[in-house]
């Protein structure tokens, strides 16, 4: 199973992320993984964002970020503006994904995700993961 949080649904990071899982769903699906994407967004705004950019995997709406805190994903963050050239310091959800085994242990968690690669970057460890496992 993939589970992934991420800040906000229809952002350009965010949007990214979840289309690149999309375009490669039929290989998570080849390989018997279940995807889960987790942000603090509303069930409404969850139901237009999978709508819009026809998503095939689940959204779940953690709108008091109780999931998102206990699974350590709820933190202090940095936007530097370009022009302003100044930080500001904010709470967020960190993009972060983790990669669930069979037994329900994290096998593999990923920070600091980038949302262009890493679809594939899991797919690539999931084929390791099974490799070993024959």
């Amino acid at each position: 199973m993939l589970v992934y949080f991420y800040p906000k649904d229809d952002t350009p990071g965010c949007t990214k992320e979840a289309c690149m899982i999309r375009d490669n769903f039929p290989e998570f699906q080849k390989l018997g993984i279940q995807v889960f994407g987790i942000s603090s967004d509303s069930v409404k705004s969850h139901a237009k964002f999978a709508e819009k950019y026809e998503l095939p995997f689940i959204l779940l709406s953690d709108e008091k970020r109780n999931t998102i805190k206990k699974w350590g994903v709820w933190a202090e963050k940095r936007f530097q503006s370009r022009r302003a050239g100044v930080g500001q310091i904010f709470m967020g959800t960190l993009r972060t994904s983790f990669l669930i085994d069979p037994t329900g242990k994290v096998a593999k968690k990923y920070e600091r995700v980038r949302p262009e690669v890493h679809a594939e970057e899991v797919l690539r460890d999931l084929r390791k993961f099974k490799a070993v496992e024959k």
